[in-house]
């Protein structure tokens, strides 16, 4: 096109510094591909003399690359410039080593960076989930902040971290197939998790909505590849098994608590409880 253009063309060597299997997939990925490569280039033609050190560019994704110059050295971003001032008719091409990326944000990255889901993401990362809830989706999470999974009984986070495919269940029945704002949700939808599972949402006369027993304290967290709905409870899977133990139980019965911590009594109805045992054991039952 007439231009004019600035672009920051990555070597052939700087694309095999990718992780094995990423340019394979990015070419089975066109609209992940075409915004890398916008973020390649600028609506304008820019000569090395013009740039500044942490001088903020914009591209034509929208995205913007930063330069820095440091000992005689140009970069963009990550990337150095190898060969400058390639002037073309339509704008100058400055080569560079390394492949810009533009910034993310998905599920996964806002549950990274939030200084209140440390448990959520050891849970996510421990169960090798991160590369779904960073891909394409769309996906909803219903997430759990850290002062949810300490409202667990004691010693459950890290019995489930040393049972992966129960752990991994209960995370997918915190997500859904699908980006769901809260503007969607209506009184008594009954939603399909990944687990194959159901929750129900319910919204109270105040606009207050529930996930089962969870609270949203906040809604609509939007990701690249869906939404995030912070929770004030950890969704735990219905189940009608008796003895769904966390541990082996051997000792003697001491208590039985609720979601949220409290004891009640082990015949209560209809919700989720936990019997807590003399040597740790924690069986989760659902009582009808």
């Amino acid at each position: 096109g007439s231009g004019p253009f600035t672009l920051f063309p990555p070597t052939d060597a700087a694309f095999n510094l990718l992780p094995a299997g990423t340019v394979t997939a990015l070419l089975n990925d066109i609209p992940a591909l075409t915004d890398i490569l916008k973020h390649h280039v600028v609506a304008d033609s820019v000569m090395s003399s013009m740039l500044a050190n942490n001088q903020s560019v914009t591209t034509l994704l929208g995205t913007d690359v930063t330069v820095t110059i440091s000992g005689g050295n140009v970069y963009i971003d990550n990337a150095m410039v190898t060969l400058a001032d390639l002037v073309a008719d339509n704008g100058v091409v400055h080569v560079i080593d390394a492949v810009l990326l533009p910034p993310t944000n998905t599920i996964y990255d806002i549950v990274s960076n939030s200084p209140d889901h440390t448990t959520l993401k050891a849970a996510i990362d421990a169960c090798s989930l991160d590369g779904v809830l960073s891909g394409p989706g769309p996906f909803t999470l219903f997430a759990p902040t850290d002062a949810a999974f300490n409202l667990l009984p004691a010693g459950t986070v890290t019995a489930l971290l040393n049972d992966i495919p129960q752990l991994t269940d209960i995370l997918k029945h915190h997500v859904v197939g699908s980006s769901v704002m809260s503007t969607m949700l209506t009184n008594n939808q009954v939603v399909t998790t990944l687990n194959g599972t159901d929750i129900t949402v319910t919204i109270n006369s105040m606009g207050d909505v529930f996930i089962d027993n969870a609270q949203v304290v906040v809604a609509d967290i939007v990701a690249d590849n869906g939404v995030v709905h912070v929770i004030d409870a950890v969704l735990l899977p219905s189940t009608t098994s008796i003895n769904e133990g966390v541990y082996s139980i051997k000792q003697e019965f001491l208590y039985t608590l609720n979601l949220l911590g409290e004891k009640v009594i082990n015949s209560t109805k209809n919700q989720i409880v936990f019997d807590i045992y003399s040597d740790g054991s924690v069986v989760k039952r659902f009582v009808k």
